[in-house]
């Protein structure tokens, strides 16, 4: 891992990029050439595939499915036997991992609260009313691994929160192409587990089409959660208005902040646990400690030789990671902030000591045995939380993602007799005379 002083990594490694002005590859935009016989960005491509399937339904998300994912099926549910039966097929150790990841999930989302709430102090009756979303739609990538957390760390929420109807796309599996499980059965064993209404095999910015205008075989949803790849994103942010949207995910991304007191050894797997998702994870360290950082480059570079996904972790480490020698914690703490990590995790000492210092994080992860990855599967809280800097304004997925809060007004005449005359001089003030009459006759 290459090593970096504060300012070098505030111009590299810490440095946002902006969606808009995300690199695509070359090998993309051949192939966005090759689709549609020219060259399209990334952005154009996206929006013909969501005009595509909002004018033509089925046949056209059967047709991208078919060019994009070498896979030719007309657009179905995935049955409730086929459910089952993968839930069934998956080994004993799995099922009981899926469903002690879901029942901590679930117990950490019932402690947020969900109340509506009434006064009578403003004159009459005054509150707010809390009603979950009727139909969800969670997309869940495929990418080059299948990834039933995600289903446990997005369903689960939602039924807790109330969500009646929950709809789960995922990319047909190519593993699967003659087989009549679409999906990778460990997927359709999540949605099981964390009680999905309806799954449909089909992915990418089609996908994201179906969920936002509805097809003749999808009904369309009223909001759309779930990270995915650049093309998934895209379409999300094409489609908001139509339907609501739970962000514009980006890469995965932590930050360990650690002291000399940290387990070397530990760190390492820590970061490379970021980095083996995809080539554009970040996995960042920054400590005080020279000899820590020395001790942590010697572990990664014993470590990641056992790693399945060497290749993916050394190029994500190459050109997204790094470490970096900080004058203390308080300049790694203040980095950390700028940086406004999705995951940041504290391996130092005195961890409760510095979290107070923290306003810029999806997760904190507070000493060495709360690791990172504990909370991608069952710490409790989900693991879909705000990447690319958006941690400054985002918070992770919670159960108020899935709710809407109504405004209830009740007041009683005498209090809007009091205050009519005051809503019809800011009316009046407006230049809305209609305003001010409804106003003053009530007054």
């Amino acid at each position: 891992m290459k090593q970096f002083d504060p300012q070098t990594a505030r111009q590299t490694i810490l440095k946002r990029t902006p969606p808009d002005e995300f690199p695509v590859s070359e090998r993309v935009m051949d192939s966005i050439e090759k689709l549609f016989g020219e060259r399209l960005t990334a952005e154009q491509a996206v929006t013909r595939i969501l005009k595509d399937v909002r004018t033509n339904g089925d046949s056209a998300l059967q047709s991208w499915t078919k060019r994009l994912d070498s896979i030719d099926r007309k657009p179905a549910p995935v049955s409730k036997e086929l459910i089952q039966a993968a839930l069934e097929s998956i080994t004993p150790e799995q099922r009981d991992a899926l469903e002690k990841a879901a029942a901590r999930v679930e117990a950490f989302h019932k402690k947020q609260p969900l109340t509506s709430w009434f006064t009578n102090e403003l004159g009459g009756t005054l509150g707010q009313i809390i009603r979950p979303i009727e139909r969800v739609g969670l997309y869940v990538p495929g990418g080059t691994a299948p990834l039933p957390s995600t289903v446990l760390m997005s369903a689960i929420p939602a039924k807790v929160a109330g969500v009646k109807e929950i709809v789960v796309v995922a990319p047909p599996n190519r593993d699967y192409a003659n087989n009549e499980v679409p999906i990778a059965p460990i997927i359709l064993a999540a949605c099981a587990v964390a009680g999905v209404d309806e799954v449909y095999a089909v992915g990418g910015a089609q996908a994201i089409a179906a969920l936002a205008y509805g097809t003749e075989t999808i009904r369309p949803v009223d909001k759309i959660f779930g990270p995915g790849n650049l093309f998934v994103t895209l379409a999300k942010r094409q489609v908001y208005g139509v339907v609501g949207i739970d962000g514009l995910a980006g890469p995965t991304e932590t930050v360990v902040v650690a002291d000399e007191s940290a387990n070397p050894s530990w760190v390492a797997a820590d970061l490379l646990a970021q980095a083996e998702h995809d080539l554009l994870a970040s996995a960042i360290l920054l400590t005080p400690s020279q000899i820590l950082i020395e001790k942590v480059q010697v572990e990664v570079a014993k470590q990641i030789q056992e790693r399945g996904r060497a290749d993916i972790i050394a190029a994500s480490l190459e050109n997204r990671g790094g470490t970096v020698l900080t004058r203390d914690l308080d300049e790694a703490i203040q980095l950390a902030n700028e940086y406004a990590p999705e995951h940041l995790g504290l391996s130092v000492s005195e961890p409760w000591r510095w979290v107070e210092k923290v306003t810029n994080a999806g997760g904190v992860f507070m000493g060495e045995h709360s690791f990172e990855v504990l909370g991608d599967y069952l710490a409790g809280p989900s693991h879909v939380m705000p990447t690319g800097g958006s941690a400054r304004f985002a918070s992770p997925l919670n159960v108020w993602d899935f709710v809407k809060i109504v405004s209830l007004v009740a007041l009683d005449g005498k209090t809007a007799q009091e205050v009519g005359p005051v809503a019809a001089t800011i009316a009046q003030s407006e230049g809305l005379d209609a305003h001010a009459n409804a106003a003053l006759l009530r007054s």
